[in-house]
């Protein structure tokens, strides 16, 4: 007797067999038994309260929009090369610190890149502008200034709607700081009609 021709024949019956049974499986309502019998938690999309709320449970964060960061980044970068500082770079980040737009301004060094990003999550994370966070980085042992992603140096600015940072706008380059957050100011000073 042959074995090698009688297991195609074999598989032939038993994949589709399996196919049939695994189908019947997930037609037959064990879904709903079960579901039924213990609570559990999904990650289903939230339902909506009266008013647009998001149910208890769930949060929403606001964020500026790509227009709006944009514009924001493009206003503090032309501020800079307006004062004869157009090699920084600037950086518009949501509250998380996750880049939204950012400009590197002619010969901006690479390291301007990242202390961008770094001071505008560092005053969108804190709620301030970087200038008046950097005393706190200051003194024995561990301070913040130790947080991952952070720079407690001037150049980052606070995005507020309403009393809730939502975002930060950060600029480095400037050989002065203070420099750097005049630049970030004109950022949000050109969107802050927009953020209600």
């Amino acid at each position: 007797m042959n074995t090698s021709r009688r297991l195609p024949k074999t598989l032939a019956v038993i994949v589709p067999l399996a196919a049939i049974l695994a189908t019947a499986a997930c037609g037959s309502g064990i879904e709903e038994k079960v579901a039924s019998a213990s609570p559990v938690a999904t990650a289903a999309a939230p339902a909506q309260a009266p008013g647009g709320q998001a149910a208890k449970g769930t949060a929403t964060a606001n964020r500026l929009t790509v227009g709006a960061a944009g514009t924001a980044a493009q206003a503090a970068l032309a501020k800079c090369q307006a004062d004869g500082l157009g090699f920084v770079t600037v950086a518009v980040v949501d509250r998380n610190g996750n880049v939204q737009a950012m400009l590197r301004g002619d010969n901006a060094a690479q390291h301007t890149v990242e202390a961008a990003r770094q001071k505008g999550y560092t005053a969108a994370a804190f709620g301030a502008n970087t200038s008046d966070l950097a005393g706190r980085a200051k003194g024995d042992g561990a301070t913040v200034a130790d947080l991952d992603g952070t720079l407690f140096l001037p150049g980052g600015v606070s995005v507020k709607a309403g009393n809730a940072s939502i975002a930060g706008i950060g600029v480095g380059g400037a050989p002065d700081g203070m420099a750097d957050q005049a630049c970030a100011a004109a950022g949000l000073d050109a969107i802050a009609g927009s953020l209600g």
